[in-house]
């Protein structure tokens, strides 16, 4: 049986939503595998911002990969998280950086990796990528590595 820890949206009946960028609402719980090795994934395919500039709304599937070490992320709470953005207006390649710091705030990753699949506006589609490696530790050369072979042999996109 898990210990109970300070999680405040998990079963939470009255879950407020915030129209406003806010990474206060991200929570974490202890890692039970934290020498293990392994992948947690998340795929975000209805997330939504504003342009800066136009205030016009703008569509993604945000992919966030982490490796974790001593914390995983609270999934009610990544949703909560990323709906914030809605009303937020930034540009593309901001956005999954912000959502890449804010969790390697939170969580300390051994590897994290975030990517969104922009649709496009104005003909255009932007596919912004970045990931972090914990320095010092071989996920630090993992990062580069896939960050060098980013994308070398990108998919076949019919949907834009």
């Amino acid at each position: 049986m898990r210990e109970k820890e300070d999680l405040t949206l998990l079963g939470n009946q009255e879950t407020k939503y915030k129209y406003e960028y806010d990474p206060s609402v991200l929570e974490s719980f202890s890692n039970r595998h934290p020498e293990n090795d392994y992948f947690v994934k998340f795929n975000c395919p209805e997330f939504t911002s504003l342009c800066p500039i136009t205030g016009q709304p703008d569509f993604a599937t945000i992919y966030i990969s982490y490796v974790p070490d001593e914390k995983l992320v609270e999934s009610k709470s990544l949703k909560l998280y990323l709906f914030s953005f809605r009303n937020h207006g930034d540009f593309h390649e901001d956005v999954v950086n912000e959502i890449m710091n804010d969790l390697v705030k939170l969580l300390d990753p051994k590897y994290i990796e975030v990517w969104g699949k922009f649709l496009p506006r104005g003909g255009l589609s932007i596919d912004p990528y970045c990931n972090h490696g914990k320095p010092g530790t071989k996920w630090e050369k993992v990062a580069w590595d896939r960050l060098a072979q980013h994308d070398m042999f990108p998919e076949t996109i019919n949907n834009r």
